[in-house]
């Protein structure tokens, strides 16, 4: 847990807090599930659908054998190994010799081992897609920005290559809103940059703010180094791969915003836009950059010259632990209002600190109060949003902000979900029911 200290010192007893509060009447809790129609890209075709998206861009002028440096490193991706293995297929059948350089900025402690192993956690690694990763952090200054006159860096490896091809997932980002968010240009800008130029992206973002610079910022590596294109990635509401798809470099910012707009569409959402309280099951780099995705729970209370979403509301949020892909980074933390213990216990101090300074969000991972079971969690945060009538409290219980497919909810919110042809109701309402003080019912997404 690094240099934090012990879990049950800074942890307040559930005893205290049923003492503190009362020991009020709990509401009872039903499932109810979204209704959304997909058609994700069946699992065969994933390694084909990426291979031909490699085709359609412009390698004619890359030398016969030459390097093709793959960006790779935004986690959550499904199906992240079998896109990957699918380019770097394509790549050597074409007469280029292909090698991945981990894209993700400071993570992983910013550290080139520490990157390579995130990768392998994320299914990358040289014997599952069949190339060479060259991870390192040095970076090359490539340029300085017109007017404020910053400096462009980029990954050394990818520097030296005869072409770049980063592939991403294009996605709304967490802490700001605008044309281009999660995606090519993000992981050229930020991840390319490696710890270096995250840093110099997010120090700048304080007055510039990320909706502008990353536009200027891509145009700018564009012309400076051989990006011929980028691999797209867009997701369902399931986080099935949806669309994947070649996007040459002359196209790279109107393409994504395009793509964009269909990312939000298809992004998951809670399915109500008032609630009194929502409980996450865990949270992650994994789930969201900033562990909880501020797009669904409406917050962005650290982030820097940018407006929080308008929807939805959320009274109170308890999150009850950490993904184990995290790896103690408990970046987003400050999002929620109580948490579990186990997050303190499994939290790395130094690596959620390094993220957020690299970030400069560092209010993002300020600590809420800790409790130390979900008993005492519920009880916390139902007792401080006023009178509650347990007939009507609207609460809900998510696997994350990731997976919002199957829900808990309160007697109220499946009362509504009856009359709603995009929800369905799976099973009536029923006393929450807790064995030393944890809950008894399991997470809902099935490969928790």
């Amino acid at each position: 847990m690094g240099s934090m200290e012990p879990a049950d010192e800074l942890s307040v007893p559930e005893k205290t807090i049923i003492e503190a509060c009362g020991d009020p009447s709990l509401p009872e809790m039903g499932v109810i599930e979204q209704v959304w129609k997909t058609q994700p890209i069946p699992t065969e075709s994933l390694e084909p659908r990426a291979a031909e998206a490699v085709r359609s861009l412009p390698l004619h002028d890359v030398p016969e054998g030459g390097d093709v440096a793959l960006g790779v490193g935004s986690r959550g991706i499904a199906n992240l190994p079998e896109i990957v293995r699918g380019v770097v297929n394509a790549v050597s059948e074409m007469g280029y010799m292909p090698f991945i350089f981990p894209a993700m900025g400071s993570h992983g402690g910013a550290t080139g081992e520490g990157q390579r192993e995130m990768l392998n956690d994320l299914g990358v690694s040289e014997q599952s897609v069949g190339c060479e990763i060259r991870s390192q952090m040095d970076v090359v200054e490539v340029g300085r920005t017109p007017g404020r006159n910053v400096p462009v860096v980029a990954d050394a490896n990818a520097v030296g290559a005869d072409a770049i091809i980063p592939i991403n997932r294009i996605k709304p980002h967490t802490d700001f809103d605008g044309s281009v968010e999660s995606g090519l240009s993000k992981m050229l800008v930020i991840g390319m940059g490696k710890q270096r130029g995250a840093k110099i992206a997010h120090e700048w973002a304080v007055d510039w703010s990320f909706r502008r610079m990353i536009p200027e910022i891509t145009e700018q590596l564009l012309e400076a180094l051989p990006v011929v294109g980028g691999v797209a990635i867009v997701e369902d509401q399931h986080d099935d791969t949806a669309h994947i798809e070649g996007i040459p470099s002359s196209g790279f910012l109107n393409r994504e915003r395009e793509l964009l707009e269909r990312a939000y569409e298809w992004m998951p959402k809670l399915p109500f836009d008032d609630l009194d309280l929502v409980i996450f099951d865990r949270q992650g780099k994994d789930i969201s950059g900033q562990g909880i995705d501020t797009n669904v729970i409406g917050r962005r209370p650290f982030s820097i010259n940018e407006p929080e979403p308008e929807t939805p509301t959320l009274k109170r949020i308890y999150v009850r632990g950490l993904t184990t892909t995290t790896h103690g980074n408990a970046m987003g933390i400050g999002s929620a209002d109580v948490i579990h213990e186990d997050i303190v216990r499994d939290l790395d101090a130094a690596t959620t600190l390094i993220n957020a300074l690299t970030a400069s969000t560092i209010r993002g991972v300020k600590l809420p109060p800790v409790v130390e079971s979900d008993h005492a969690g519920v009880v916390a945060a139902l007792s401080t949003i006023g009178v509650v009538d347990t007939g009507t409290v609207r609460v809900l219980r998510a696997p994350d902000t990731m997976h919002l497919h199957r829900l808990y909810a309160s007697t109220v919110l499946v009362e509504e979900a009856r009359d709603r042809d995009d929800l369905r109701v799976v099973e009536d309402p029923s006393p929450i029911a807790f064995t030393d003080g944890e809950f008894d019912a399991p997470s809902l997404y099935e490969e928790y």
